[in-house]
């Protein structure tokens, strides 16, 4: 973010108080500062609901989102970010997150228009929403960072325990070595033919059959960590 003009007392303030919150969870160096439009998600007992601007799940069909403007400030750094926002500052470390994403649009609005929704969990387990649509700022630089980081936190050590005989969870799907599964039911790698999508769900091709996999894609954490472990998977032979 580059400025032209001296930053006001507030900003200085709301500065130093970014950086001592970026300092004691050993962030690292600041790479970046973004706006974007952020919420707090509320959630309900049970499984993960999105925020509270959106209509009730019902089959994940299409959402409604509420136009808004940028209304925080996103630093990026080394390890994490923080997400100040009416006041407050959250911190979100890149190795521990979950991220959900959500896409979305506007009555009316075609799907080209379509945005998404990234719900991020704090280093408090609060979550947090990000809207990545035309009203979220730079959301495209942000977004694609967010990514690139929380995979290259969180692969590594995904591997590391696929070769140590352990399963890899992203919510009620989970990797291992030789199957993938979901919840009870797992399948041999040796049997997937292909895996992609299909109408929000996780779709494998076993057997010559198109089987559902799992929970609609906007309740898998880390989607983006999933399928690089998963061309992991199929193309290096950890299987």
């Amino acid at each position: 973010m580059t400025r032209s003009t001296p930053r006001s007392r507030g900003e200085e303030l709301l500065l130093a108080r970014i950086s001592a919150a970026a300092g004691r969870a050993r962030l690292g160096r600041r790479l970046a500062t973004h706006m974007a439009t952020a919420y707090r998600a509320r959630t309900r007992n049970g499984p993960f609901r999105p925020v509270r601007w959106l209509p009730p799940l019902a089959g994940y069909g299409r959402y409604r989102a509420t136009r808004a403007s940028p209304n925080a400030r996103l630093d990026l750094y080394e390890h994490g970010m923080t997400v100040a926002l009416k006041g407050r500052i959250h911190v979100v470390r890149y190795d521990t997150t979950s991220v959900f994403r959500h896409r979305t649009r506007s009555r009316g609005s075609s799907p080209a228009g379509a945005a998404l929704l990234h719900t991020l969990t704090d280093v408090e387990r609060k979550r947090l929403v990000l809207h990545g649509g035309p009203e979220g700022g730079d959301a495209r630089d942000w977004e694609h960072a967010i990514q690139r980081a929380v995979t290259r936190a969180q692969l590594p050590g995904a591997l590391a325990a696929l070769h140590r005989g352990e399963r890899v969870s992203f919510g009620d799907v989970w990797l291992s070595r030789a199957h993938i599964g979901a919840g009870e039911r797992c399948t041999p790698w040796a049997r997937v033919q292909r895996i992609g999508t299909a109408e929000g769900f996780l779709v494998l091709t076993i057997d010559g059959a198109q089987h559902r996999w799992g929970p609609a894609m906007p309740r898998i954490p880390n989607l983006f960590v999933f399928w690089a472990l998963v061309e992991r998977c199929r193309t290096d032979g950890t299987h």
